[in-house]
C-alpha cells in the first residue's frame, strides 16, 4: 500500500507503481474528473497538476507521483491544496464565457489554466494559446476558452468588456 497526496488529502492506494495515474485516480479513488481521451498523451483530457505543473496522467506511472502533490479539478476547495483556491475562480470564468460544451477537455483546460495563471498574472492571448497548446478541444473552437482565461488575467467577466 502507498500514500498519495491528492487535492490536499493523504489517501492510500493499492495499485502497482507502474499503473498509470489516470487509472488509479478514476478506478481506485473514484475521481473521474481526469478524462481518458486518447490515452496516448496527445489530447490533454487527462491533465492533472503534479506540484503545480500540468502532467498527462495517462502516461504518468503512479510511482512517479507518490512524492508529489496531485491536484485534479475536484481540488476546488483550496483546503490544504495550493492550487485549489484558484480552481473555483477558473471554473466560474469558463462557465461565464460559455467555454464548456461536452466537458471532456474542460478539466484539463482548467488545470492547464491554473498552471498558466500561477506563472503569469497577465498572460497575453499568445501566451494563453501556448499555455493551452497540449489540451485539445473538439467542440468550442477555442475562442470562448481563450476569452475565459483572458478574463481571469484582466479581472473582468467575459462578454462584459
Amino acid at each position: 500500500m502507498s500514500r498519495l497526496l491528492l487535492n490536499g488529502r493523504a489517501v492510500e492506494v493499492t495499485s502497482n507503481a507502474v499503473t498509470p495515474l489516470l487509472d488509479v485516480l478514476r478506478e481506485e479513488l473514484g475521481d473521474t474528473s481526469p478524462k481518458p481521451g486518447c490515452l496516448e498523451g496527445r489530447c490533454g483530457a487527462c491533465t492533472v497538476l503534479l506540484d503545480g505543473e500540468p502532467v498527462l496522467s495517462c502516461l504518468l506511472p503512479l510511482g512517479r507521483a507518490l512524492d508529489g502533490q496531485i491536484t485534479t479539478v475536484r481540488g476546488s476547495t483550496g483546503e490544504g491544496d495550493p492550487a485549489g483556491h484558484r480552481l473555483n475562480e477558473i471554473k466560474a470564468a469558463f462557465a461565464r464565457a460559455g467555454a464548456v460544451q461536452c466537458g471532456i477537455c474542460t478539466p484539463g483546460m482548467i488545470l492547464a489554466t491554473s498552471a498558466l495563471v500561477s506563472e503569469r498574472d497577465r498572460p497575453t492571448r499568445a501566451e494563453i494559446q501556448e499555455g493551452l497548446v497540449n489540451n485539445l478541444c473538439r467542440c468550442t473552437g477555442y475562442a470562448k476558452i481563450l476569452d475565459a482565461v483572458e478574463s481571469l488575467a484582466e479581472g473582468k467577466q467575459p462578454g462584459h468588456g
